[in-house]
């Protein structure tokens, strides 16, 4: 009876081996195929280069033509692989603010400005077309400034306190933080929006202090947000 039980355990045991062994056996020859589907990270289609754009802003020349300062500004951005786009922006800033209510200054230039720098598109389906991106500038200017002050005497010594300056040197260079959105609207053609936080890195107002205006910066007694409207063709 014992013995009986005995080999019949026995036999148990071994069934019970090669059950587990074949199951490992089935694990080992299953578990490289879905390891690799776990793994596997399908290639980019999209190319490295992907064309670019040329866009325009329209905030500035609509500030150039309803006030007495403003740019008129254009940029050429790469596209790599809908994800990265280095972009530089030049514009042509320029104010004619004459005989200020509070001081009786006018206050002239016109100059030329750029900024370099790069977007990340942050939007899930980066191949559709519509982009949601945060990128940074750098840029620079150098101008001259015409300033002038109308005769106005001293209210005690009658004296003429007019003053100026012409063709005074000044450059700036700044940073900018750039939030925008790019809709994609027909074919190549987009709409967009940005705002951006600028920071005044290096300066030189000459003779004269904090000038009144900084093509490609703005206004230097504004805050120091700014914002364009871009229509933007792809290429």
């Amino acid at each position: 009876m014992t013995r009986a039980r005995r080999i019949s355990t026995s036999a148990s045991n071994r069934w019970w081996q090669v059950l587990c062994l074949s199951g490992l056996i089935c694990l080992l020859s299953l578990s490289p195929a879905s390891a690799q589907r776990k793994i596997e990270i399908k290639p980019d289609s999209v190319s490295l280069f992907n064309g670019f754009s040329v866009s325009a802003d329209l905030v500035g020349a609509a500030q150039l033509l309803l006030s007495d300062y403003g740019q008129y500004e254009a940029a050429l951005r790469l596209n790599l692989r809908d994800k990265y786009f280095p972009i530089i922006e030049v514009g042509y800033g320029r104010a004619n603010h004459e005989d200020d209510e509070v001081t009786g200054i006018t206050y002239k230039t016109q100059a030329p400005y750029f900024r370099i720098g790069a977007d990340v598109n942050l939007a899930r389906q980066k191949h559709s077309g519509n982009r949601i991106y945060i990128g940074l500038r750098y840029a620079y200017t150098n101008y001259k400034v015409d300033i002038t002050r109308q005769p106005f005497p001293d209210p005690v010594w009658q004296w003429d306190t007019s003053f100026g300056v012409k063709d005074e040197a000044c450059y700036q260079h700044w940073a900018e933080l750039v939030f925008g959105i790019d809709a994609k609207v027909y074919g190549p053609l987009h709409l967009g929006w940005s705002v951006r936080y600028k920071r005044r890195l290096a300066h030189d107002d000459g003779k004269i202090g904090n000038t009144w205006y900084v093509p490609g910066y703005g206004k230097q007694d504004s805050n120091h947000m700014g914002a364009t409207f871009n229509v933007i063709i792809d290429i």
